[in-house]
């Protein structure tokens, strides 16, 4: 393992850890990847994120194999939701992080089937004036990823029905801070809704959001 290869696994430990803290995540549930040459690293299966040390990370390629180098410690098998992290970065030259956890208040709404409108400016952190809910599918298949790729045209985060949340950037922290905003507006939008549906934000004013968020370069994992 190069020193390069051992910095990105110690961030990716650390972060997986903040994401513990933040509340997005419980226990062992939830997952995070990291592109590098010829793959990625991805969370193990079943182990506790404070339990976690760098070797014990996995480098797969985007079908799933492992990478030549940096073989996870003795027994490590690759998240059970590795396929989703590969399509969704393979998919995406963009990103170069991925996270996925099981946040309460955005996995209330993807219980119902319902993504987050733009009851509020802030759902454009996400790159678009809504964060989609994909459809349904079991976890770690491939229909599940195809459903995550598709929500996630043109936008930065969407939810899962009946599952969890999703969210890319240009790096790890990005990455948080987009699940962490997201959940927020799922816990805003619950809220907003026991007095009924929201009015709405209009499409013109929706773009007027999105330029004043490029001009300001926030927000959105791509800035274009």
């Amino acid at each position: 393992m190069n020193e390069n290869e051992r910095a990105l696994r110690c961030e990716l430990v650390d972060v997986a850890r903040a994401m513990n803290s933040t509340g997005l995540n419980q226990g062992t549930s939830g997952n995070l990847s990291l592109r590098i040459e010829g793959g990625l690293l991805v969370t193990p299966s079943s182990l506790a994120y404070d339990q976690m040390e760098p070797e014990d990370l996995v480098a797969i390629d985007f079908d799933g194999q492992p990478l030549p180098s940096g073989l996870p410690g003795p027994g490590r098998r690759p998240s059970s939701e590795w396929r989703l992290h590969a399509d969704v970065l393979a998919d995406r030259p963009d990103a170069m992080a991925v996270f996925h956890c099981h946040p309460i208040h955005a996995t209330a709404l993807a219980c119902h089937d319902r993504g987050i409108p733009p009851f509020h400016y802030m759902t454009a952190v996400a790159g678009g004036d809504d964060i989609r809910c994909a459809p349904y599918a079991t976890f770690g298949t491939a229909a599940l990823s195809a459903h995550t790729v598709q929500a996630l045209q043109d936008r930065q985060a969407c939810l899962l029905s009946h599952h969890g949340l999703v969210s890319l950037g240009r790096d790890l922290d990005q990455a948080l801070k987009i699940a962490v905003e997201v959940e927020t507006l799922a816990q805003m939008y619950l809220q907003a809704l026991q007095l009924g549906e929201p009015p709405l934000l209009s499409a013109s004013q929706m773009e007027e959001v999105h330029r004043q968020f490029r001009g300001l370069g926030y927000g959105q994992a791509s800035n274009n």
